[in-house]
């Protein structure tokens, strides 16, 4: 990745949203074997907001619990640490997409929702393919908020190359690189090595186009190449985007996913929209 280029598009975007800082340390403790509860309530404890949505989901009637749960720890053992942590990661993404600038060709809620579709296809495709579900989810999350910090940082100018690409129906990312030398996946990944997120994650994410470029982490930006067409499959896209059939066939074969297996990915997503949705009030 070139940093020092795409850090100048970095340096120029003046409204970044601040870093999610508990979602980077909660990726590592669910990553260690023997992490326990209390290591995870200890890291979301310092968020009062994090707390309240978590005891507010655990005594919904999404759940439906007999019993009233009154405290973090009884929340997080109720809950599980997958569904913690998907709270977490949807309520971080959530602040960090509102930064969204309607007038420089970001739809904050579009942007949202197929951020949001994009990471429960990914982690739906890990989960089956036995790799890290959170990691999954996360780069789903977080693959297109390259796209904020080029609204931020080129404004008007931006917004003229989204609907110059529609308009054409050229890719964006062809018109990025046409136009900037660098694109909205590399510059999401560099944001994300600056607010220390596993290198996995962050190569994931700049590589999802193309995700045999990936190397070692080829398999999470497959999961999350894939995941993406499943997002445009689904009526969710953002940004015009046609995609590489050779990037899609090397996605494929890395995953061993057939394509005939889509539509039951589609439908496990749409499914799965619902404890989000109950988390964020969206509607598909």
């Amino acid at each position: 990745m070139a940093v020092k280029n795409l850090d100048v598009f970095l340096d120029r975007a003046e409204h970044l949203p601040p870093a999610p800082r508990i979602l980077p340390q909660l990726l590592v403790k669910l990553a260690e074997p023997d992490t326990d509860t209390g290591e995870v309530v200890e890291l979301i404890a310092y968020d009062p907001t994090l707390t309240a949505k978590a005891l507010k989901f655990c005594n919904s009637a999404f759940y439906g619990l007999a019993t009233p749960v009154d405290s973090l720890h009884d929340a997080v053992n109720r809950l599980g640490f997958q569904s913690i942590f998907i709270l977490v990661a949807s309520i971080s993404g959530s602040h960090l997409v509102a930064a969204g600038r309607q007038e420089y060709g970001i739809d904050s809620t579009l942007l949202w929702k197929h951020s949001v579709v994009t990471a429960l296809a990914a982690q739906g495709l890990a989960r089956d393919r036995g790799d890290d579900e959170t990691s999954a989810f996360t780069a789903g999350l977080l693959h297109d908020i390259g796209k904020l910090v080029l609204a931020d940082a080129l404004q008007e100018k931006y917004a003229e190359l989204l609907q110059e690409s529609a308009d054409k129906q050229q890719s964006l990312l062809d018109a990025e690189e046409a136009f900037l030398g660098a694109n909205h996946a590399e510059i999401a990944g560099r944001l994300l090595e600056r607010w220390n997120f596993p290198p996995s994650l962050t190569a994931a994410v700049a590589w999802h186009h193309e995700p045999g470029k990936a190397q070692a982490h080829e398999r999470l930006a497959a999961c999350v190449f894939l995941a993406d067409m499943v997002a445009h499959f689904l009526g969710h896209s953002f940004g015009h985007q046609p995609f590489s059939m050779r990037s899609h066939e090397e996605a494929t074969r890395i995953l061993g996913v057939s394509p005939a297996d889509m539509p039951r990915y589609m439908t496990d997503t749409v499914s799965r929209f619902d404890m989000v949705d109950a988390l964020c009030d969206l509607r598909m």
